[in-house]
């Protein structure tokens, strides 16, 4: 009953680790993100969403395993923090289905997006995603190009440092700077 499921001690490293990457500052300053609940929340389901792909894309059977944990991870961080911004225990669940929902929808079309062979497939689905407005000019090209650039990063990374709990995100200043 009081057991730890499998990974979630390394599903919550690796949550944090992409939280770290989609909070730095440099994405919201330089893209023009709303540093809102909302914006926040997106960046984090991009770089979460990266996150799992690569993981449920391993060969290794915890590649899949480890993906779940990270999910987890990332939902029970939701509830957490919904209760502690004063959500009502009886509205919770909602709105933690409803960001399931909405990091669901978002993790398919990134995914999709990256996989397609059109140029233009993940800036869109950005555009469409992060800034839910007119995002600024350029904008939803540098942010798939740094999502193009983490995915490729995260691609690389070994699956014992992954199972560990350890992953690196690339720098997004550096990323921004060159995008």
């Amino acid at each position: 009953m009081f057991r730890r499921r499998p990974h979630e001690r390394a599903g919550f490293d690796l949550y944090g680790a992409a939280v770290g990457a989609a909070r730095t500052p440099a994405i919201f300053l330089a893209l023009g993100v709303p540093d809102t609940v909302e914006g926040r929340f997106d960046l984090v389901s991009l770089h979460v969403a990266l996150l799992i792909r690569r993981l449920r894309a391993d060969a290794d059977p915890r590649g899949p395993l480890l993906a779940q944990a990270v999910f987890d991870a990332m939902f029970a961080d939701m509830d957490l923090n919904l209760r502690e911004m004063g959500v009502g225990d009886l509205s919770v669940g909602k709105k933690v289905r409803e960001a399931w929902e909405a990091f669901h929808g978002r993790a398919l079309a990134v995914e999709a997006a990256l996989e397609s062979q059109e140029p233009g497939a993940l800036p869109a689905v950005l555009a469409r995603n992060i800034w839910r407005a007119e995002p600024p000019a350029g904008a939803p090209e540098r942010l798939a190009a740094l999502a193009r650039a983490q995915a490729a990063h995260l691609a690389g990374q070994d699956i014992a440092e992954l199972v560990a709990g350890r992953a690196t995100f690339l720098p997004a200043e550096d990323l921004l700077r060159d995008a």
